[in-house]
């Protein structure tokens, strides 16, 4: 029999407070409450002096009831920081090298420049490069032959990892194309090769015409502005009748079969549709929208930001599984929060720190903000509502349809407070097709009276380690729950290692009420339980009550047809989606479903020479598994943290061989060079079968700086007690001989560090890491997440 507890009773779970610890407490901060106190204080600092103590107190309330900022609002609001409040913006990039381009976009290095510095200061980035001339382009100032947009992306990847080098939180970027770029399909296949663009998503602009073409079974022009150099003309280039330039036709289902493999195969490149995007647009009338923020729920204009804040929907749940009454959504409370949740978001945009001039001048004219929820469904569940059914997204229209209505209605009254966003156009706004012409006919009316303070309110983002720390890991934004519970492995401070569940929340306040985990209700189910049909559903049903975008990724099986999945892609554009990203596991990229990749075939040793120590004449193909360590060790100076990937070849008797070494750039300071020109010798030593003595060697190297500190060991009689090394170099050699030996299941004395995150004991094939490095970033959950070290990616 299921008992009446309140869900609020619970217990936090380790995952909360290590998250919470890791990513938003301050100094002098020991708990939730403590980071609202901040966050409230600051939110209420741009109101009127004699106001502010009241609004602190509705902020912070609100925070506690479940209306939470981005992870930029909660972890800088309030600090001395000279970081950005906003998790991320777009930036233009102009058809030029300097300067500005005719049409007044700044040229690539200008843009490469201001992108710099706004991922300094914490924001993620998107682009469009579609203005860019293509390869073999003339280019008549210089007389020479342009490289094309795909070369620039690659300094534009490069800059980014020079600023997480330089220290800053790691700017996530997006980088999109055009479907009728002559570039288009290097771009398509760019990512293919490994390491390329590994700082970047990647989209396709696919615009009405395209799929109109595509469904007629027509060809398809790939044409650019820019006149094509003299070899693409004699191989038959031409213009258009509108000025424009074809320098190649191919068939559109070429084209879209090129998009489609690359999507079944690397999980990207994802979809957007322009045409979509800016039809629904309620500025299309002063603004054309190319590009999005690197997750893809806010798409937005040049220098547009992303001014985020989700509502944690369990909340609203009462009688969560009828225990007590009937389980119930408590939508008044609901659109209460959503109001003053608007207040707080408009807020940020006078509070925050803006890294470019321009970005300030177009959150100014336009106030954009993003209200969403997260935790949906867990909502779902509580409410005994499978998100695969047609009552789960009626319950999920309402709650947007609501959640749409209370937020308009709030902006309207800030704006009869302290005035309309300046671009406001009344007429223009509620002109027929626009996002705000579908508000109900009173809403409608009050903007026309009023005017209303924000030009767009709502956005559904991925919202990853905030759903960790202050959702007690409610299911992430939009999404069903990826899994029920899985598996923290923690390295202690002391060397010991400590492991527990992690549990999803709605599955934690059925057990918390008395019910039975191990026979659960048909409402939990989760993301691989449903067919991609009902991913795609759920968007349609939602979307027209979101006046910008969703980010969402439909998870499909591995073995699903490929023609099945190409027609995903088509049902999202007749349903009016504004974009489309899917996740399908596989020996490329990865398999949420298993613990690690198709091992790569080994070398057939001699039977006279033990495989571990045979000679390999060059790195094996294709991809290998690989561990990443951070490495935490204490010197003269103090704390020293680095990171370490070591990458194995799996042997015929079951073991696995370390034969690659390396530490991702940009961590230890003056250390890096030795570190890295160390690992590429240890690589070579591996791939020569005397590893054992490089590392045997290393631990031998001294120092004249004192010793290093890292690891433990137990002494005779029982203490454990630290260990202590000549050097950095002999450290090295340390951790590297624990990394390989844990591998081989052999005793080792692990050193101290961080947390692992993996849903076994070892890492899956993805992409990499920008944490610690390693090739195991995979898509869950509509974020980015790391199976090797547990970091989350860009939506974090």
């Amino acid at each position: 029999m299921m008992r009446d507890a309140p869900a609020a009773a619970l217990p936090p779970q380790a995952i909360t407070t290590d998250v919470l610890a890791e990513k938003y407490l301050k100094p002098g901060e020991d708990n939730v409450e403590a980071l609202f106190t901040r966050v409230a204080r600051a939110l209420a600092s741009v109101e009127s002096e004699a106001s502010r103590a009241l609004w602190q107190e509705r902020f912070h309330a609100n925070l506690r009831a479940g209306a939470i900022g981005a992870g930029r609002i909660m972890s800088a609001a309030g600090t001395d920081l000279q970081a950005t409040l906003i998790n991320c913006f777009v930036q233009p990039v102009g058809d030029c090298i300097q300067g500005t381009d005719d049409g007044g976009y700044p040229g690539i290095y200008e843009a490469l420049r201001e992108a710099a510095e706004t991922m300094r200061r914490g924001g993620g980035v998107g682009y469009d490069f579609s203005r860019i001339r293509p390869r073999g382009a003339g280019v008549s100032s210089t007389a020479s032959i342009a490289s094309g947009p795909c070369s620039y992306i690659d300094v534009f990847d490069h800059s980014c990892a020079t600023v997480e080098s330089a220290g800053a939180r790691r700017g996530a970027q997006m980088g999109v194309l055009r479907i009728d770029h002559p570039d288009v399909p290097e771009f398509i296949t760019a990512k293919r090769t490994p390491g390329r663009w590994s700082n970047f998503n990647v989209s396709i602009a696919v615009t009405d015409a395209f799929m109109q073409c595509l469904a007629s079974g027509g060809n398809w022009e790939l044409a650019h502005r820019a006149k094509p150099g003299q070899a693409l003309l004699a191989a038959g280039a031409h213009q258009r009748a509108d000025g424009w330039w074809v320098y190649r036709t191919l068939p559109a289902r070429e084209l879209w079969d090129m998009v489609m493999r690359s999507a079944y195969d690397f999980a990207e490149p994802g979809i957007l549709f322009p045409d979509t995007i800016n039809r629904d647009n309620n500025l299309r009338y002063c603004e054309d929208i190319a590009a999005t923020n690197p997750c893809g729920e806010q798409p937005l204009p040049p220098y547009g930001c992303c001014d985020l804040g989700p509502v944690i929907l369990p909340r609203f749940v009462r009688h969560p599984f009828g225990v007590g009454g009937t389980a119930a959504f408590d939508f008044d409370a609901f659109a209460t929060v959503v109001a003053v949740q608007v207040r707080a978001l408009d807020n940020v945009l006078d509070l925050t720190f803006w890294p470019l001039a321009q970005q300030r001048a177009q959150a100014m004219d336009k106030r954009r903000i993003g209200v969403g929820f997260t935790g949906l469904g867990d909502a779902l569940v509580m409410l005994g509502l499978r998100y695969d059914e047609a009552p789960g997204r009626d319950m999920a229209q309402a709650i947007a349809r609501r959640m749409r209505d209370a937020a308009y209605e709030a902006s309207v009254e800030l704006a009869r407070e302290k005035g309309a966003f300046p671009a406001f156009d009344a007429q223009r706004y509620l002109e027929k097709g626009t996002f705000a012409s579908r508000l109900d006919a009173r809403l409608q009316d009050a903007i026309r009276e009023h005017g209303i303070r924000n030009s767009h309110l709502l956005s559904i983002a991925p919202t990853g380690t905030v759903s960790l720390a202050f959702a007690d890991n409610a299911s992430n934004g939009i999404e069903p729950a990826f899994s029920w519970t899985y598996t923290r492995k923690k390295r202690e401070s002391d060397g010991s290692t400590s492991q527990y569940e992690v549990q999803d929340h709605a599955w934690r306040v059925y057990g918390a009420l008395g019910g039975d985990t191990a026979q659960l209700p048909r409402a939990f189910v989760s993301a691989l339980e449903m067919d991609a049909a009902a991913h795609i559903a759920m968007m349609k049903t939602v979307q027209p009550f979101v006046d910008t975008a969703i980010s969402k990724t439909v998870n499909v099986p591995a073995d699903c047809p490929f023609d099945d999945f190409k027609d995903m892609y088509a049902q999202a554009w007749r349903a009016q989606l504004k974009g489309l990203a899917t996740y399908r596991p596989n020996s490329i990229v990865g398999s949420v479903l298993q613990a690690s990749p198709t091992p790569v075939a080994a070398v057939a040793p001699a039977a006279t020479i033990d495989p571990m120590r045979e000679v390999i004449a060059s790195r094996p193909k294709g991809a290998l598994s690989a561990v990443a360590d951070k490495i935490e060790y204490w010197t003269h100076e103090g704390r020293q943290h680095l990171y370490l990937v070591v990458s194995f070849l799996p042997l015929p008797d079951g073991r696995e061989r370390a034969i690659e070494f390396f530490m991702p750039v940009g961590q230890s300071g003056e250390s890096q060079q030795w570190i890295t020109s160390s690992m590429r010798l240890l690589s070579l030593a591996a791939r020569g079968g005397f590893l054992d003595r490089a590392l045997a060697d290393m631990r031998k190297v001294a120092w004249d700086r004192g010793p290093v500190r890292l690891g433990t060991y137990r002494k005779a009689d029982g203490p454990l007690v630290p260990m202590w090394h000549d050097s950095e170099v002999a450290a090295m050699a340390f951790a590297i001989q624990n990394i390989i030996a844990t591998r081989n299941g052999e005793a080792a004395a692990p050193p101290p560090g961080t947390d692992e995150e993996v849903a076994a004991h070892r890492a899956m094939a993805g992409s990499k890491c920008p944490e610690c490095g390693a090739h195991a970033m995979i898509r869950k959950d509509g974020c980015d997440w790391c199976t090797s070290c547990g970091h989350v990616g860009s939506c974090g």
